[in-house]
């Protein structure tokens, strides 16, 4: 059973971010699949690794749209992507430094309930303005 299942609600109506946001929660997924399997700390790492990368991308395509279109609460937004991506490089130097295998149990319920709050809550937020910019636009 997946960690979260991509539903409806977690959609935010821009559909290059829900398919970046789908491939987030795929991530997690197979965090835990690994976990369940027993090789939760020997892909931990890789995990880890490609989700400082993913992110980085995904936050900056979110950020690209704030500033095009004049988002007015991006500070606050951007301000909640640099704070993601600070603790998830400290879990990265935890890992490398021989923490515990809890950290993936640590990692992955941190990561789902962040992600979750964030794409229902800021990105929800953000997606809905966007639409109405793109509505004007055209």
């Amino acid at each position: 059973m997946p960690l979260i299942t991509w539903n409806a609600r977690m959609s935010i109506g821009v559909d290059k971010f829900d398919e970046e946001h789908k491939k987030l929660v795929g991530m997690l997924n197979e965090l835990l699949d690994a976990m369940q399997a027993g090789r939760g700390n020997e892909i931990l790492g890789s995990i880890l690794d490609e989700l400082i990368e993913y992110t980085a991308v995904h936050f900056k395509h979110e950020e690209d749209d704030m500033d095009v279109y004049r988002y007015p609460k991006a500070a606050e937004h951007k301000q909640q992507h640099a704070e993601l991506c600070k603790q998830v490089v400290e879990v990265q130097a935890k890992f490398k430094g021989g923490a515990s295998a809890t950290l993936s149990f640590e990692v992955l319920h941190f990561l789902k309930d962040w992600l979750i709050k964030h794409i229902q809550g800021s990105d929800k937020k953000f997606g809905a303005f966007l639409v109405e910019q793109q509505k004007k636009a055209s």
